[in-house]
């Protein structure tokens, strides 16, 4: 159920960046800067994070600090590139809350930072979302 929610806001929201990249001068194809603040990159950017998450073997949650970079394809949907600080949280993933209520971790020797550079690939009309690629050092 939860995941369904994750998807459908993904999709909402990227229903309207959509129409807003599909009025322009944009060609098909072709990866536009986008601002890091757009609605359809916060989510994206939070759904790489999950992606990383689910595949770590760190007991904590991780969640995105910083957006430094994005882009945008039109490619039967929306293609985000992205590059993404992701920091660790004081959740574990045990009790599996949500990244919102996460507090970065505040004790010094358990602060961890990755940068990460997510592919992530929504067909809204499917109610789909793909991460393509997810690569955190």
């Amino acid at each position: 159920m939860f995941c369904f929610l994750v998807l459908s806001d993904v999709a909402r929201t990227s229903r309207g960046s959509f129409r807003q990249l599909h009025n322009s001068t944009i060609k098909p194809g072709f990866p536009v800067p986008i601002k890091t603040s757009d609605p359809g990159v916060q989510k994206a950017a939070r759904y790489g994070v999950y992606t990383y998450n689910n595949s770590s073997n760190d007991i904590f949650l991780f969640k995105e600090s910083c957006i430094n970079k994005a882009t945008v394809q039109i490619v039967r949907g929306l293609k985000y590139n992205l590059d993404v600080d992701i920091c660790r949280t004081e959740c574990t993933k045990r009790k599996h809350p949500s990244l919102d209520r996460c507090h970065f971790q505040k004790h010094k020797k358990l602060r961890q930072t990755f940068r990460c550079y997510f592919e992530v690939w929504l067909i809204p009309w499917l109610q789909r979302v793909e991460v393509l690629v997810s690569h955190c050092q």
